[in-house]
């Protein structure tokens, strides 16, 4: 119930395949929270109610909540491995990510730092090519 207050009363977007680009590329900022299964990861209850105090003092954060269809295939974009996560992206570009529950503390630390950085690419996306020069040296 907590969560879907986040979008039946509060008003944030749920996304999913057909919505998310065009969400996160329309937002200067914006904080995507994954839930996965909050009976699983029941801190999802939790951030669910931090989530709008930390939009009090970041207001320039769009929130959206991240749809159970989509977020396998959006943590593999984003790369991360423990849920509950609020990932942060400044005009749809990877700033960082913040999972688990943290202290009131570490949330204004780590957001503000997270916002006065450039964004980076997804860490997700792409897979660096090594070359063996060895393998070039025998092909010529």
């Amino acid at each position: 119930m907590l969560i879907k207050r986040l979008t039946q009363e509060l008003g944030y977007p749920e996304l999913d395949a057909e919505n998310f680009d065009s969400f996160i590329e329309s937002q200067p900022y914006s904080v995507l929270f994954f839930t996965e299964e909050p009976k699983r990861f029941p801190e999802s209850y939790d951030v669910a109610v931090i989530l709008p105090e930390l939009l009090k003092q970041f207001p320039q954060l769009s929130p959206a909540v991240i749809s159970r269809s989509a977020e396998k295939p959006l943590q593999g974009r984003y790369n991360f491995t423990v849920w509950p996560a609020l990932v942060l992206l400044k005009q749809g570009r990877y700033l960082g990510t913040i999972s688990k529950v943290q202290d009131w503390d570490t949330y204004l630390k780590d957001i503000h730092s997270l916002l006065a950085k450039e964004p980076t690419r997804n860490p997700g996306i792409g897979i660096p090519v090594v070359v063996n020069p060895a393998q070039i040296n025998s092909c010529g």
